[in-house]
């Protein structure tokens, strides 16, 4: 997985804005201005950070070894996943979907109405 295939997965949902806020390698996406993902974009390998259910994120992190607590993040709430060819693309998309949807629910109504 690079992080360019990533990025399009990313940045095709609704809403979605991308930026580097914090140094020139961290790939940020927001939705409602809100980040549901974070990118190392020159690790080797690849690492992204992603919002999750705190009892899913328990889950993951027991069932796969390459997903950890969030660096720099909030360990209860975010995972970081090292993107090593161990874990399939299909289930990392269903992770950056649950985050972004985690994120967009936490929106104001309105704006969610307005990413619909």
């Amino acid at each position: 997985m690079n992080p360019e295939t990533l990025r399009e997965y990313c940045i095709a949902k609704p809403g979605v804005t991308e930026s580097f806020p914090f140094d020139e390698v961290t790939l940020v996406f927001k939705v409602g201005n809100k980040i549901f993902a974070l990118l190392d974009t020159e690790g080797r390998p690849t690492t992204i950070n992603l919002k999750c259910d705190p009892e899913r994120a328990v889950e993951l992190r027991e069932e796969y070894p390459v997903v950890k607590p969030g660096f720099h993040m909030n360990k209860k709430h975010w995972n970081t996943i090292t993107l090593d060819g161990s874990v399939r693309f299909s289930e990392v998309q269903e992770w950056i979907d649950h985050s972004y949807e985690l994120v967009r629910k936490s929106l104001p109504k309105a704006v969610q109405a307005q990413l619909n």
